[in-house]
């Protein structure tokens, strides 16, 4: 079986355009779709070091700034170029959001941290107190595009926010 017949084995004359079957009832189901769809500027490697996904480099400008350039000739799903902008839209969405991480606060940035554009791949993090955290928390810090944030995300279009609609 491929995962498309169903339970008679016969395959549909067609298949649903843009829908997920959901197969699994973990109630963690929704974190093996989003890892599997959208992309971190940092990942974590089996041995749980820190490697570069959408960043190429992540370091420290000053105490409170965390400065990332991000990866070059990168497109999302539509198409659309990856760039800094996306960076910024993502983690202004993000800060929305009373719990932007249900498995854990500590994944979340402190609500007076801010991300600044520099150039098309280059972004700072500046935080209100040194944050320790910051480069780990980049590895729960998804990246959508233009098009995810205004209609698709999490809910954007029909309740106006992503808040609890993981």
């Amino acid at each position: 079986m491929n995962g498309f017949e169903n339970f008679q084995g016969e395959q549909p004359d067609h298949f649903p355009a843009g829908m997920i079957q959901v197969v699994d009832p973990s109630p963690l189901n929704w974190l093996f779709v989003l890892y599997n769809t959208m992309e971190e500027p940092i990942r974590s490697d089996p041995d749980g070091h820190i490697v570069p996904s959408l960043a190429t480099e992540a370091s420290w400008f000053n105490p409170h700034t965390l400065e990332v350039q991000l990866r070059k000739g990168v497109t999302f799903h539509d198409g659309a170029p990856f760039t800094a902008k996306n960076v910024k839209e993502s983690f202004d969405e993000l800060q929305r959001w009373t719990a932007p991480h249900p498995p854990g606060t500590w994944l979340n940035f402190d609500k007076g941290a801010k991300c600044k554009v520099l150039d098309d791949y280059t972004v700072h993090f500046t935080f209100p107190s040194p944050d320790g955290l910051a480069i780990g928390k980049m590895r729960a810090f998804h990246i959508g595009n233009q098009l995810f944030w205004s209609q698709l995300g999490f809910g954007y279009a029909r309740n106006g926010s992503g808040e609890g609609h993981w």
